[in-house]
């Protein structure tokens, strides 16, 4: 009896052969898309979601805040500096900071930004690949201010496992700049 059913289970076991299994990932369950003034005293403002929370930086500087994503543990690192006859400087350091991830980079698209009407300019900069951080920007009236920011997510980089996260925040970081104007 127990040889029975012993054969019995080899015989079932093996009758189909088996296939790796594909690595999954969690459904990532995203907060719509409703912006809200930024409220602060600054010297600039912009719409942001509002399932973000507007926190200070760790930075000396009072006008640097950080745009926080609870449910999504990501950060917009925003940083602002007067302008004063160090342009050039301030975009160079801008450039090199989206630059210095071209190793795990596979293409940095840039894509200028013009709103003359509200004296705003700047580039996107959008870093495709494994990259700690999927976009950054900056923003100046090319005169007075510079406005910097970058978008890190706080896990292991994996472009394929974070789209929907980065397609969200790619959404929500052209609100901010397109809702962007100096004070």
């Amino acid at each position: 009896m127990g040889l029975l059913l012993v054969c019995l289970m080899l015989g079932a076991s093996c009758s189909r052969p088996a296939t790796p299994k594909e690595y999954g990932y969690f459904r990532i369950a995203l907060p719509e898309h409703q912006f809200v003034p930024l409220s602060q005293p600054l010297p600039y403002a912009f719409s942001y979601n509002s399932s973000a929370q507007i926190l200070p930086a760790d930075s000396a500087q009072s006008t640097w805040i950080n745009v926080y994503y609870p449910t999504l543990d990501a950060t917009v690192h925003c940083s602002y500096l007067p302008v004063r006859h160090n342009l050039p400087q301030l975009l160079a350091d801008a450039q090199e900071f989206v630059y210095s991830h071209s190793v795990k980079a596979s293409a940095i698209p840039e894509q200028e930004y013009i709103d003359s009407v509200h004296h705003v300019f700047g580039i996107f900069y959008e870093l495709e690949g494994n990259t700690a951080t999927p976009m950054q920007f900056y923003l100046t009236d090319s005169t007075t201010h510079f406005f910097r920011a970058a978008v890190y997510i706080n896990t292991i980089p994996n472009q394929d496992s974070l789209a929907p996260v980065i397609s969200f925040l790619h959404d929500d970081m052209r609100t901010l700049v397109e809702s962007f104007r100096w004070q």
